[in-house]
């Protein structure tokens, strides 16, 4: 059985898991699930000084403040940059990374390199605008549904997302990835792919291409950009076919 760790992505909390990690737990394995400085129950923590370095630590730090072993990591859409950075840091801890929507980073990245500079200089304004100066505010679904696949989330789970969101740490998004960022040797590296990295992948975008191709291992779930709670229960079974 495995030892699951689950991160969330931006503006959710380890609340957004809880029905991925209950139907990994009614499996026989160990599932966590992460709220990252400065979001849900840990929004108070945060503050300007909230970036990724802080959010890699939080990982880090539960892994080995828990002496936790042969770790499954999972990311969920940003969380693929604190990930990427823990993957490389857990050493002989880590035995397997799992991206779910989301592809690793490499050194130098940050999320706002995956933003038109238009759009990012929107986000930029919202939160000098509404979130004091380092807060993003969770955007509205019209605007989301433009670059994040909605399918699956019904007005019920629409209304959960709304109400339990919190504003994003926007240092998390401005600062970019320093190394180390590779695993070290012999970890699994296994892709979940929802609608949105499935049409990415199956496209050819040249920068993607090598995530089909092995050590990758790909998994495709036909659901929108938040399985775990469109599709929870199929993400858990996903994710127990990878580690099995």
């Amino acid at each position: 059985m495995a030892t699951f760790v689950l991160i969330p992505g931006a503006w959710l909390g380890a609340w957004a898991w809880e029905d991925t990690a209950d139907a990994l737990l009614e499996r026989g394995h160990t599932a966590s699930a992460l709220t990252l400085t400065g979001l849900a129950e840990r929004a108070e923590e945060g503050g300007p000084q909230t970036d990724l370095d802080a959010h890699i630590a939080d990982i880090t730090d539960f892994v080995e403040k828990n002496d936790l072993r042969e770790v499954t990591l999972v990311a969920h859409s940003y969380a693929a940059a604190p990930v990427t950075g823990a993957a490389g840091r857990l050493g002989d801890r880590l035995e397997r990374v799992v991206y779910v929507d989301s592809a690793p980073f490499a050194e130098g990245m940050r999320m706002l390199d995956l933003i038109p500079p238009e759009a990012a200089d929107q986000l930029d304004q919202q939160v000098t605008a509404h979130g004091d100066g380092w807060r993003l505010p969770m955007p509205p679904f019209e605007v989301l549904g433009l670059s994040s696949s909605l399918d699956g989330l019904d007005e019920g789970r629409r209304e959960v997302l709304s109400a339990r969101a919190t504003p994003q740490p926007f240092g998390t998004y401005t600062q970019r990835l320093a190394g180390p960022v590779e695993p070290g040797p012999g970890v699994d590296l296994v892709l979940i792919t929802c609608h949105d990295f499935t049409g990415l992948l199956d496209s050819g975008v040249p920068m993607l291409a090598f995530l089909n191709h092995a050590p990758w291992r790909r998994f495709d779930l036909s659901t929108g950009h938040w399985p775990m709670l469109s599709a929870p229960a199929e993400l858990a079974g996903i994710l127990h076919t990878a580690v099995s």
